[in-house]
């Protein structure tokens, strides 16, 4: 339940998966890169109203402005997950640094893996230890 002080309306992240539907590590993850304008205070993030109107008023950038991936370099997804009971989640992303920033909120990262598809076959390429991907693709 999002909490009122004054005429502020806070809302945490379970405010908003409840209320949005997105997943709680998409929702981290747009708080981290910025997406959305947040607050973390103590171990949780807050998000005001003006924050959400802000960020659903703000157009999407489109395929031309988005910078085109060289020819060389392989098209590839990653799937973040759980490898447990423990943690559910599972979350896409399309960047090996998506996939880093993602990994690097988590309390705890034997409890993930990475799995790398081929975008244009859907073939899985690759499952990593989230620590292992880590070390891998920092550099990137």
């Amino acid at each position: 339940m999002p909490k009122n002080i004054g005429k502020l309306t806070l809302y945490s992240i379970d405010d908003l998966h409840e209320k949005l539907g997105v997943s709680k590590l998409t929702l981290r993850s747009y708080l981290r890169s910025g997406k959305i304008r947040g607050k973390k205070l103590g171990v949780s993030w807050y998000v005001t109203e003006e924050a959400l109107f802000e960020y659903f008023n703000t157009p999407e950038e489109t395929e031309q402005e988005k910078a085109p991936e060289t020819s060389s370099s392989p098209k590839r997804h990653y799937i973040v997950q759980g490898i447990n009971d423990l943690v559910s989640e599972t979350e896409e992303c399309e960047s090996a640094a998506d996939v880093i920033a993602l990994l690097e909120e988590q309390a705890i990262l034997s409890l993930f893996q990475v799995k790398i598809i081929e975008k244009d076959t859907g073939r899985l390429i690759e499952i990593v230890k989230a620590r292992d991907f880590i070390d891998q693709y920092q550099s990137f």
